[in-house]
């Protein structure tokens, strides 16, 4: 049976029209090896849609997404946009699209890959083995509470943190249910020796802890978790956290990865699933063909395991950029430890990955 998918592609600005075209091209072969229907649309978001339509996120691209199975994002952001407010700026784009299509949980896995052990300011033996699974709250905290303000007239600003119960309620039970499928320990991120809505929020992921008996619960505050993951990462397993303090955490886990460009994410719970590498959109290194594309060939992978129910498939890309992280092949961002390193361009990157992928399959049917 012909597995059909409708596949929203905003590849936005700097890098992501880069890296997003080359996951494109994974899923692409994805497709052709397994007899699979997947449609792709183009649309617009961030610098460039203000550029052309006059928003960070047209009605044509919302309309798009919100009629699609899949939403794959490259990135957002652009430094000629910095004076500007930031309901204005391209970030309000993803920020609507994350509010419109109603994600509230952000995965985020941080993998020590084998053979990039090099590539981190961390040992060796610290960081290998190292395998988390951030989950962050989306829709909720700094980033979207209300009110929120920047009034240069008292020369004073100020944003909210707000959450609901019901908010950390379904964010918590993603996490718990995640842990059980992996090795069922969850660790909370909080600050709640002086915040209320950390209180709040300790304690309704305690309750719901309840309800999975088989997983462990532990509680760390922001502060001594942001030094836990640096000495002692193989600690930990699903790490739940509200919204800003899983932005800054999951980005500081690229350390462990060696690259912020081998980060994937998925957003899930709302209409429509979100997908996009955790980088930004690297204006400084846009169109130069040296971008890493693996981030976004992972989060390729999510797309798949989440919207599609393709577990083999999202297993294979996984595989095949493991296959080729081991054989050496590094963007300038994975060889910044070994200057020796022969550099790969991003779409030599990408070309790698699709001929393994090719290559398993041929090995698979010939057994």
């Amino acid at each position: 049976m012909t597995k059909k998918l409708k596949i929203l592609v905003v590849a936005g600005d700097g890098i992501g029209p880069e890296v997003t075209g080359e996951a494109v091209r994974v899923l692409q072969s994805v497709a052709e090896l397994g007899g699979y229907d997947f449609q792709f649309r183009e649309e617009l978001i961030g610098g460039v849609a203000i550029k052309a339509k006059g928003s960070p996120l047209p009605e044509d691209t919302l309309k798009a997404a919100l009629e699609s199975d899949a939403v794959l994002l490259g990135a957002v952001g652009s430094n000629e946009f910095n004076a500007l407010p930031p309901s204005e700026r391209p970030e309000a784009g993803l920020l609507k699209i994350r509010s419109e299509l109603g994600g509230f949980a952000n995965l985020r896995p941080s993998f020590a890959w084998p053979g990039l052990s090099q590539n981190s300011p961390l040992r060796p033996e610290i960081v290998e083995g190292a395998d988390i699974l951030f989950v962050r709250e989306l829709l909720g905290g700094l980033y979207f509470g209300a009110p929120r303000e920047w009034d240069k007239r008292v020369n004073a600003a100020w944003n909210t943190m707000r959450y609901t119960r019901d908010e950390v309620v379904r964010v918590s039970k993603v996490a718990f249910e995640l842990a059980a499928k992996r090795r069922k320990k969850v660790t909370s991120v909080d600050k709640a020796n002086v915040l209320e809505v950390s209180q709040l929020w300790r304690a309704t992921v305690t309750e719901v802890a309840k309800d999975y008996p088989d997983v462990a619960l532990e509680h760390q505050y922001v502060d001594a978790m942001a030094m836990h993951l640096m000495n002692q990462p193989r600690n930990y397993d699903v790490v739940l956290t509200e919204n800003l303090f899983g932005d800054i955490l999951s980005d500081e886990a690229g350390v462990i990865t060696g690259s912020l460009g081998m980060l994937p994410s998925a957003t899930i719970g709302g209409k429509v699933n979100l997908y996009e590498p955790v980088h930004g959109s690297a204006p400084d290194i846009a169109g130069k063909g040296i971008a890493n594309p693996l981030g976004a060939i992972l989060t390729a992978a999510m797309l798949l395991r989440y919207s599609a129910g393709l577990e083999d498939e999202a297993a294979a890309i996984e595989a095949a950029v493991k296959q080729v992280v081991a054989d050496g092949v590094r963007t300038a961002d994975l060889a910044r430890a070994d200057k020796s390193v022969e550099v790969s361009s991003t779409t030599e990157v990408g070309s790698k990955v699709r001929e393994v992928l090719v290559g398993a399959r041929a090995s698979a049917a010939a057994r």
